[in-house]
């Protein structure tokens, strides 16, 4: 079941009641005191506020305590990359930047997506057809609420960002819905 079925079931009343500010029931990654994620190196392309490509290189994954994430985050973006929930459509910024740009990891930095791979989904979350670079994000397989979807997380830092689905415009076909809380828009700057 996509995005959009899944909202229709749930304003349809067969699904979780919305709390919190919007938030759909989020899951607890990890116990209060303990790392999240493995440490070790990741390798992440790298990109400057130009939009350059500075090539792959190896890093060290940010690994913190779920005390630490909440101190480094704000609220609702705890909410969402730690643990795995999602902002409440049309409620989040970054639709369409009137500038050219890319989108980092809030958690971590990480060059997510460019502003130029943006379209408008109609869903009410920012929507890319496609990552900045494959290797900086990482899909994994999500059973929440009874259908099985993909969900996108920052390789930089295992933050969930969101997910992504079949059905977007060509050239890749696919739709990445992220929350736009999770990201932080760098304009472009002259080279």
């Amino acid at each position: 079941m996509d995005r959009r079925r899944f909202l229709r079931a749930a304003l349809g009343g067969g699904a979780v009641l919305l709390a919190g500010g919007g938030l759909l029931a989020s899951r607890v990654r990890a116990a209060a005191s303990t790392p999240v994620g493995q440490p070790g190196n990741v390798l992440v392309e790298i990109f400057d506020d130009h939009g350059r490509d500075l090539g792959p290189r190896e890093m060290p994954r940010l690994v913190l305590t779920d005390a630490q994430w909440q101190q480094r985050l704000p609220p609702a973006s705890y909410d969402i990359m730690r643990r795995d929930g999602t902002e409440r459509a049309f409620s989040g910024e970054h639709e369409r930047p009137a500038v050219a740009g890319l989108f980092r990891c809030r958690a971590c930095g990480t060059a997510l997506y460019d502003a130029a791979t943006e379209f408008d989904s109609g869903t009410g979350w920012p929507s890319f057809w496609q990552p900045i670079a494959a290797r900086n994000v990482v899909e994994r397989s999500d059973h929440l609420f009874g259908m099985t979807r993909t969900a996108i997380s920052c390789k930089g830092c295992d933050s969930h960002l969101g997910h992504v689905f079949d059905d977007g415009p060509a050239p890749t076909g696919l739709r990445y819905c992220m929350n736009s809380v999770a990201l932080r828009f760098v304009p472009r700057t002259a080279a």
